[in-house]
């Protein structure tokens, strides 16, 4: 995002002294004219070659800024890739939560880490203890992680808490057999967040199909974008708190949970047939009437949704392409007007200077 405007300000400032190049040599050129009758052909040459060097050295310290840029998101790049995939390999689990993680930050008023913020005593609550977040979003400690990775391994670089929590998104989901994207770097951090925006704006295991398609229309998502997002539930588990709820899951669905026993955090239904792998199976499951979530299965109940359903089980490579153009475009996902921005230095609160203006 703000580095395509560095690319446009490089071709603008060539094109420009470009021209001034040729005005330069065109004023010498009429001078001699003007003085001896006839051009100094030497000199002319020389204003010329010295023009020329101006431009080399013009274009090779752009290409130095160029490559300190790319030097510098690589260097970003490569420390929340290893925080990431080190997370992983000790919990797999941990590689669904990261997508969720960022999905639940960007569907509320965009892409701005308020999801990270913890609420504080009798002063501020944010979106982690809205119901939909409550006890269930998990990861907080692994972005910690990245942003420390890169404060240590980066020196100098500003990169915010919701960058690193689309870069972990991203590396999650290659981690777990998806198509990897690109991830383009400056969003900036909310300064706050919204309760109240959890609860009404994330689609929630009990919405019809009508309420989801809402919902992804109000951030300008296709019905088929919102059925290829569907597909993150090809990897992790559900609480069985959550399941054993009645609106909340498929009737049909075969459920691992005991749901008469006294119920835990820590009890868990996978929501597909291979919750550790990015695959289709969660699309295949819809088919045979096997889909966890009430949310999920209802996708089969209307023509159009049913047919994106049966695109992907038929297609894995059309799954992963689209699931990885929708998480683009979800990483894109703007903050609300008039929002106080900054890069936190940690993101579990705002930096001091913002403190008031929460």
């Amino acid at each position: 995002m703000g580095f395509r405007l560095s690319h446009l300000s490089l071709a603008v400032s060539l094109v420009a002294l470009a021209l001034a190049g040729v005005a330069i040599y065109r004023n010498t050129y009429d001078s001699m004219i003007m003085n001896n009758g006839s051009p100094d052909f030497d000199l002319l040459e020389t204003g010329a070659v010295s023009i020329l060097t101006l431009n080399n050295e013009k274009r090779n310290s752009d290409k130095d800024n160029l490559s300190q840029q790319l030097t510098q998101e690589s260097c970003v790049f490569s420390a929340v890739k290893g925080v990431v995939d080190s997370a992983i390999d000790n919990e797999t689990r941990m590689g669904a939560s990261l997508i969720r993680l960022h999905f639940h930050d960007c569907f509320v008023d965009g892409c701005d880490g308020g999801i990270l913020l913890d609420d504080i005593n009798g002063t501020f609550t944010g979106e982690q203890t809205s119901p939909p977040n409550n006890n269930s979003v998990r990861g907080f400690e692994v972005i910690a992680q990245a942003k420390q990775s890169v404060i240590d391994t980066c020196p100098n670089i500003s990169v915010s808490c919701a960058d690193i929590l689309a870069i972990a998104a991203r590396d999650s989901l290659a981690k777990l057999g998806g198509q990897t994207y690109t991830v383009a770097l400056g969003r900036s951090d909310g300064t706050t967040a919204n309760f109240t925006g959890a609860l009404t704006q994330l689609p929630a295991p009990s919405d019809n199909l009508t309420v989801q398609i809402q919902k992804f229309s109000d951030k300008n998502f296709t019905v088929r974008e919102m059925v290829a997002l569907a597909g993150a539930h090809t990897v992790g588990f559900a609480r069985c708190a959550t399941v054993c709820v009645s609106t909340n899951v498929n009737p049909a669905a075969q459920l691992q949970c005991n749901c008469s026993a006294t119920l835990t955090d820590s009890d868990l239904q996978q929501l597909d047939t291979t919750p550790a792998v990015f695959d289709k199976d969660y699309y295949d499951n819809l088919n045979n009437n096997q889909g966890i979530m009430f949310s999920d299965q209802v996708l089969t109940g209307n023509t159009t949704t049913a047919d994106f359903v049966t695109t992907y089980s038929n297609n894995v490579s059309v799954f992963l392409e689209d699931f990885a153009a929708a998480m683009i475009k979800m990483g894109n996902l703007p903050t609300s007007a008039g929002a106080q921005l900054e890069i936190r230095d940690v993101c579990s609160r705002v930096n001091p200077t913002s403190v008031a203006s929460m």
